[in-house]
């Protein structure tokens, strides 16, 4: 009787674990009634058993090789749903599941697909042909699944036919984000393109760049490896090799790719990295084979494999080497952890998973913890004898705890929030109809219901306090961000040195190179203003070149002198085109050069102009005699300007301005000459305004010379303005900013050049054009010998009173000894003959000092 009772309950579990499809009930794995039916899509088994029939038959296989974690994210959607209706969130409406084992394998998920799309109520299991499924009544509202983005992609092609919503926990493939292709996917997870720049970003800061990658034969490793591919090039990462793996655990060859995969890893004994983008499944068998041949790397885990318990229960799987993987992010699963502790209490009927766990926990009672795992694998295959435990709920209390530890809670926090997405769009549909009927919607309706609207290209979604990543707000995209997709996480940033983006933006614009360029208003202006002084240069040039032998162009310092100046302020409006137009290393350079140069030896020659005005007509001798030392005009000439020479000499060789990008401001490069060395730059102006300085004191001392002929005043006013032009210039050119920036030095050089080519030659013309009178060898004569009588008259007075003074204190010390009839008589003596002695100075000097200042001149 015994042996009779062991007998049935293998066949059981054989038939339990290895039942073919009879017909469609049979296919379903567990179900549950309700108002509104939700699809799952689960590969509780790993693979399918191989057809032993040749031809094959086009029958749904055996399913074989049962998963408890995957098991576990089946218990996690039913969890959900009882979660749902037992809360308030859909008052009165009920949802029911019908959920699907996948097997691992495309075609078995293609044929659940098929039955999720079969006309609902109908007595035969139909997908009826329409060129509009508008109001199409399906068997389910929404699918939640699968975890493989390859089962995933191919299922949503079929679900697309009518816009059936598919709410994926796992599918990472980054082609699932097209919403043309895949318009009715969602998921709960982000794409593969964030993962690989994790791993690529993690792989670059551990300073490896020699790695390894091995991804399966689908659509996810293939894109996987070609994003992780592109990522890796621009970071300078090497791969060393690239290994694939068939996708599927049913196919023949698996074995054979593994251990190829194996050698390759072994030969390659420079690479201790290794990326990998497989499932739990192919990980097991890898490392199990890995482990065997003492394989021991640095591997990176993708969110695949990465906290799968099926792999930290290897044997032996601390002599792998090293895993760093990345994880979905976890959320509250307290209340599944409840529920899995209770699962013993949960009916089985209509639940062949569970069913069929119960009847394998029985057989795996005595098994370690540890084994536990690969004792449940083995026996749904039906590879090992083994006796039914007559306790069957005794035992599965027992195995709670070690259930739950094979549960993933990103996972499981990932279908959560699928299935509480899905409930917040039948909310917002029930609120304006009855949806107790079934007729009440259609799926396609609840892509257009969501917690939250889709957030438009220009936003990204901000998550809220809620736990669930369907509910956020959308915020705009700050400046130099943008998104270019819908409901995107984050916003994408710009590169701020060549690109920016307003507000809300959904693209990156070029900044635009901006300089001042030759058809700025300020720019035409000011070179207008140029060209007006070189033609004022070149008409006081022909003036003076023809009154060449007038007493003006003589008392001027003789035409070369005049020539040279004029070249200087020719040379300083002509310096002003080198700093407008597109800067080049050569304009920035030769700008600042031949003004500093130019202007110095302009101030140099009206400096010597100056010592020979003044000392022409100074009757102080000891102010005389400095001035006949020091008035060397092509000594101080050559070497005033030869400093300014070797200045802007150094400055070229050892700090030479250069064009230079200026990307600080938001939408525009600023192209501009860096002056290279501030301290070279302000060497250069301190020292022309030290020259302007000495030729300002030279010239204001020499200011009340002839009227007509007086230079020195006019050259006083000609500093005072460079003065006046270049004291601002320090401040307003520290804080001005942009393209404007060389207007500001041209406004100062124009100014200076202006004022003193004005004070300098304007006066003298309108004598030479308006006075010609006063333009003649006797009117100069009269004019000189009326400044120096005058000037005579001064002095002789001055001496006069000295004599004087001395005389009076002379005579006054006897009228105090009580002589003052003596005193007053000298004194009436004395007048005359100071006065006396005042005209014959007077006279003499009047006719001999005019001769010796005329010649002098």
């Amino acid at each position: 009787m015994a042996l009779l009772i062991v007998l049935i309950m293998c066949c059981v579990i054989i038939l339990a674990t290895s039942q073919p499809c009879q017909n469609p009930d049979d296919f379903v794995a567990a179900t549950s009634p309700g108002h509104i039916m939700i699809g799952g899509l689960f590969s509780i088994h790993d693979k399918m058993l191989s057809s032993e029939d040749y031809p094959r038959r086009p029958d749904i296989r055996k399913c074989v090789g049962f998963e408890i974690s995957t098991f576990l994210q089946m218990l996690a959607m039913i969890h959900s749903i009882e979660m749902i209706n037992n809360s308030t969130l859909l008052s009165g409406v009920k949802l029911g599941y019908e959920i699907y084992d996948t097997c691992t394998e495309v075609t078995v998920a293609m044929a659940a697909a098929l039955r999720f799309l079969s006309k609902f109520n109908c007595s035969r299991e139909i997908v009826e042909f329409k060129c509009d499924y508008s109001s199409y009544m399906p068997r389910v509202k929404a699918v939640i699944g699968a975890g493989y983005s390859e089962i995933s992609m191919a299922v949503s092609r079929i679900l697309t036919l009518q816009l059936m919503p598919q709410v994926s926990y796992e599918s990472t493939a980054e082609i699932l984000s097209d919403k043309i292709r895949f318009p009715s996917f969602l998921r709960t997870v982000p794409s593969d393109s964030y993962q690989t720049k994790a791993m690529v970003h993690l792989i670059q800061k551990s300073g490896w760049n020699w790695v390894g990658i091995i991804t399966t034969d689908d659509d996810y490793g293939r894109q996987a490896l070609n994003t992780f591919v592109i990522q890796t090039m621009t970071n300078n990462v090497c791969i060393a090799f690239k290994e694939v793996i068939p996708a599927f655990l049913s196919d023949d060859t698996i074995e054979v790719r593994i251990n190829q995969t194996l050698e390759t890893i072994i030969a390659e004994t420079h690479v201790n990295v290794i990326v990998v983008f497989l499932s739990q499944f192919h990980v097991f068998n890898l490392f199990s084979k890995a482990i065997e041949r003492n394989v021991n790397k640095v591997w990176i885990a993708s969110d695949n494999w990465s906290t799968a318990t099926k792999i930290t229960t290897i044997p032996n799987v601390q002599r792998i080497g090293k895993v760093v993987g990345f994880s979905f992010r976890k959320g509250n699963v307290s209340s599944f952890r409840s529920f899995v502790q209770n699962l013993h209490t949960f009916p089985r009927d209509h639940n062949k998973p569970l069913h069929e766990y119960a009847i394998l926990l029985s057989a795996c009672a005595h098994v370690q913890d540890s084994d536990f795992s690969q004792c449940i694998s083995d026996h749904s295959q039906g590879t090992l004898a083994y006796k039914a435990h007559k306790d069957m709920g005794r035992s599965f209390s027992l195995r709670n705890d070690v259930l739950w530890d094979y549960t993933e809670p990103g996972l499981v926090h990932s279908i959560q929030l699928a299935v509480f997405a899905l409930g917040h769009a039948l909310r917002d549909l029930c609120q304006a109809r009855d949806c107790r009927k079934p007729s009440a919607f259609q799926p396609w309706e609840q892509i257009q219901s969501k917690c939250s609207k889709e957030c438009s290209p220009g936003q990204m979604k901000k998550t809220t306090k809620s736990q669930h990543t369907c509910c956020y707000e959308c915020v705009n995209c700050p400046e130099n961000h943008y998104t270019n997709q819908t409901d995107m996480d984050h916003c994408l940033s710009c590169n701020n040195e060549t690109h920016w983006a307003p507000v809300k933006s959904t693209m990156c614009f070029e900044k635009e190179v901006e300089y001042l360029s030759w058809n700025d208003p300020l720019a035409i202006l000011l070179l207008a203003l140029s060209l007006l002084g070189i033609m004022f240069v070149l008409a006081v040039g022909i003036i003076f070149t023809r009154n060449l032998n007038t007493p003006v162009v003589k008392s001027s310092g003789g035409l070369m002198v005049c020539y040279v100046i004029l070249l200087c302020h020719f040379l300083n409006f002509a310096s002003i085109g080198f700093f407008v137009g597109e800067p080049q290393d050569f304009t920035c350079k030769t700008r600042q050069t031949l003004f500093g140069v130019s202007f110095t030896l302009c101030i140099s020659c009206i400096l010597t102009k100056s010592l020979k005005i003044l000392l022409a007509f100074s009757f102080d001798p000891k102010l005389q005699n400095f001035l006949k030392c020091i008035y060397k005009p092509v000594p101080i000439i050559f070497t005033c300007t030869g400093i300014q020479v070797v200045i802007c000499t150094l400055w070229l060789i050892f700090a030479a301005p250069a064009v230079e990008e200026n990307m600080s401001l938001t939408k525009v490069i600023i192209l501009e000459c860096g002056e290279g060395s501030l301290l070279a730059f302000g060497t250069m102006l301190g020292y022309i305004a030290i020259l302007a300085f000495i030729c300002f004191i030279f010239a204001y001392k020499g200011r009340k010379l002839p009227e007509n002929y007086n230079e020195a005043k006019f050259i006083t006013f000609g500093m005072l303005i460079y003065f006046i032009a270049w004291i601002p210039f320090i401040p307003v050119y520290a804080t001005t900013f942009g393209k404007y920036l060389p207007a500001v030095e041209i406004i100062v050089i124009l100014t200076s050049n202006y004022g003193i080519l004005c004070c300098t030659f304007f006066p003298k013309c309108y004598v030479i054009l308006c006075k010609q009178d006063t333009n003649t060898k006797s009117a100069f004569l009269n004019m000189i010998y009326s400044y120096s009588s005058h000037s005579a008259d001064s002095l002789a007075m001055s001496r006069a009173s000295l004599v004087s003074t001395n005389s009076n204190i002379t005579m006054a010390t006897p009228s105090s000894g009580g002589q003052p009839a003596a005193w007053q008589k000298s004194k009436d003596l004395q007048i005359p003959a100071c006065a006396h002695t005042r005209k014959e100075n007077a006279t003499s000097a009047s006719k001999t000092w005019p001769r010796k200042r005329t010649s002098s001149i």
